[in-house]
């Protein structure tokens, strides 16, 4: 499928590495996660995402290839925002963040997921998914070695440790 196409079925994805559209605007970018509503429902839906980070609302003309990683990551979790899913695929939100930012894009997942979007959090870094997990899966060589509740994984690491080390 094209991607606006999947965009419209109802998925987002915040890929790896705070992927935006480089050469354009914040408020372009935005704009763009929002191509499949109406005019409308597009204002208002960077309404919500600017509410949510309104640290962007000074930078909306700025070229979202000059924000910094932890903005950039913010501009493309305001675009799944935008396109209002019904799931999401967050690929290694941490990923070359300082924590404090980390700090402040995990609540906005917890908020989504308690407004009823299915979030797959797939995350390198275990104490911040299983802090906020409902289930969780652990991959060996492209294979679930594990699946069950967080807690498990936190009173037994060596689960999670052999995944690693395997």
């Amino acid at each position: 499928m094209r991607p606006e196409a999947i965009r419209a079925s109802g998925l987002a994805a915040v890929p790896e590495g705070h992927q935006v559209l480089n050469e354009l605007s914040v408020e372009d970018n935005l704009k763009v996660a929002g191509s499949h509503l109406s005019r409308a429902e597009l204002r208002s839906a960077i309404d919500v995402a600017l509410g949510t980070f309104p640290e962007l609302r000074e930078r909306l003309q700025a070229r979202s290839g000059n924000l910094s990683g932890g903005q950039q990551q913010m501009v493309a979790l305001a675009q799944a925002i935008i396109a209002k899913p019904r799931y999401l695929l967050a690929d290694e939100l941490s990923f070359g963040l300082a924590p404090v930012v980390v700090a402040r894009l995990v609540p906005v997942l917890q908020d989504l997921a308690a407004q009823g979007v299915g979030v797959l959090l797939i995350e390198q870094f275990t104490h911040i998914a299983l802090k906020i997990a409902h289930a969780v899966y652990v991959m060996e060589r492209g294979k679930i070695c594990f699946s069950g509740e967080p807690r498990e994984l936190i009173d037994n690491p060596a689960i999670l440790h052999s995944a690693y080390l395997a």
